[in-house]
């Protein structure tokens, strides 16, 4: 598969909102939209919370998909402010994440491995809208492994999949 995508936006977070948080209320860190940010093998996003944040880590980058949140815009009628809300790294079009569970691809000149779909959190509800959470099953994007470091920029890219 060598397909054409769009990386519509690319977010950071030095800090979780939502993790570990069950009955504590969300935290407000900050998130930077970014043009561009480095991919490193194995470690995450530069300037992510998730960089360095276990060895291996299954989601060292997490991809979402602007079809998926427009689906669920629909069904429930509501517009979605700010795609940072999801509290995913990038947001494309043109890919069918929940294919490439299992599976190594290349954005650009990035390799990834797509380990497992992200499962949306009941936090959904409250930073997105009600309904959110149900509504995000089984579409709440793809966590990945960085497999060979690289660039990842807003705009137009291919995404192809990778014979092992």
């Amino acid at each position: 598969m060598d397909e054409a995508i769009t990386i519509h936006q690319i977010y950071l977070s030095s800090g979780h909102d939502f993790k570990g948080r069950f009955n504590k209320g969300r935290l407000n860190n900050g998130v930077q939209r970014v043009d561009s940010v480095e991919c490193v093998e194995g470690r995450g996003l530069v300037g992510d919370r998730y960089f360095d944040f276990k060895e291996d880590y299954k989601g060292q980058v997490s991809l979402m998909s602007a079809e998926a949140i427009e689906a669920m815009e629909s069904d429930l009628n509501l517009k979605v402010g700010d795609r940072s809300d999801f509290r995913r790294n990038v947001i494309v079009s043109g890919a069918d994440l929940n294919a490439l569970v299992g599976i190594d691809f290349r954005i650009g000149e990035v390799e990834l491995r797509g380990v497992e779909q992200c499962k949306p959190c009941f936090w959904m509800d409250e930073a997105i809208g009600e309904g959110a959470y149900a509504a995000l099953e089984g579409r709440g994007g793809l966590r990945c492994r960085i497999l060979k470091s690289g660039v990842l920029r807003k705009g137009e890219t291919t995404i192809q999949t990778l014979a092992r």
